[in-house]
């Protein structure tokens, strides 16, 4: 039966009831889950080895939590302590297949959005790949690294880990705390209990969570390496456009702004080529995500709003620890 995305966000998050045929999906994909990790909770496959330590960046429910951010602080805090890092990513949403090197040649068709974008902000070695593992030993074949990091995997019992981070949304936490499709979850809570370290972006930390908060670091034109004045931006009102996981948070930053929002949510991932720049015919400016606009023109007359995680400096030197131990 299909069903609005309003009325699953009012399910998942805002209390409204859950349907029956919700209930039994949540029981068809539990089953599911645990019949896909059953070989690997009886030891009857076991993740593969690799030359280095890897540390897995998730989250437990789906839409934007905040984990791509994470990733590139953390990519930006090892190297700052001398460790030669390298990304592997799925590369959701991506048209091709198979195991491939982002370069500065990719497109976010042929390796994903995010791995382009974690790419290019970081400067650091990326790789996608279905087969994770298979990205990895790809990556590790070309660069030295001493770490990679695995930008989610959380499910992908393949892949060897030496530390797992789940981003919380501090907004949002976990919905309702059930699973797909009644509620947000793509693994159940109890999944917490494995995980080395949580991080809530936003709000205030739980007991044994770690604080990350998303600052804005800059406006500009898209095309233009000069930033906005946000104080000259103070009264105006724009168009805002968000195709992530959670475009209610874009749409809140660009508010605390001071900037009157029009609001466009579009799906995650949103593929721009298909539907083409919406027009809105009224002189307005745009403003959109850095996830967005890697899929633009650059000379689209858009701004883009840059945003960076800033995290608790326990976290890295919990992840430092963690690589640090012997395997």
């Amino acid at each position: 039966m299909p069903i609005s995305p309003e009325r699953l966000h009012s399910i998942w998050y805002e209390g409204a009831p859950v349907p029956w045929y919700l209930k039994v999906g949540s029981l068809v994909y539990g089953g599911l889950r645990l019949l896909v990790q059953l070989p690997w909770r009886l030891r009857l496959r076991r993740p593969r080895q690799l030359e280095v330590p890897v540390i897995v960046v998730g989250n437990l429910t789906v839409g934007g939590t905040g984990k791509t951010p994470l990733a590139i602080a953390l990519v930006e805090a090892l190297r700052a302590k001398g460790y030669g890092v390298g990304v592997i990513s799925r590369g959701y949403g991506r048209k091709s297949s198979g195991v491939r090197l982002v370069d500065r040649a990719s497109t976010a068709a042929e390796v994903g959005d995010e791995p382009l974008l974690i790419a290019r902000l970081s400067q650091a070695p990326v790789a996608v790949g279905e087969d994770r593992v298979a990205a990895a030993q790809r990556l590790i074949g070309v660069v030295p690294l001493d770490v990679l990091i695995s930008d989610d995997g959380l499910e992908h019992m393949a892949l060897p880990r030496c530390c797992e981070i789940v981003v919380i949304d501090g907004q949002r936490g976990f919905g309702n705390g059930r699973l797909l499709p009644a509620g947000p979850l793509r693994a159940p809570l109890g999944r917490l209990r494995k995980v080395q370290l949580r991080v809530r972006n936003g709000g205030d930390p739980q007991s044994g969570e770690l604080a990350m908060t998303l600052k804005v670091r800059a406006l500009r034109k898209l095309g233009s390496g000069r930033p906005e004045s946000l104080d000259d931006w103070r009264g105006r009102q724009a168009h805002v456009i968000a195709g992530t996981g959670n475009p209610a948070r874009v749409f809140a930053t660009v508010r605390s702004l001071g900037i009157a929002v029009i609001e466009h949510a579009l799906p995650d991932h949103h593929d721009y080529a298909l539907s083409g720049l919406p027009d809105f015919n009224d002189g307005l400016p745009c403003i959109t995500t850095e996830k967005d606009a890697i899929k633009l023109r650059p000379d689209c007359g858009w701004y883009v709003i840059e945003v960076r995680a800033e995290l608790d400096p326990r976290l890295v030197a919990a992840v430092t620890a963690c690589i640090e131990e012997p395997r």
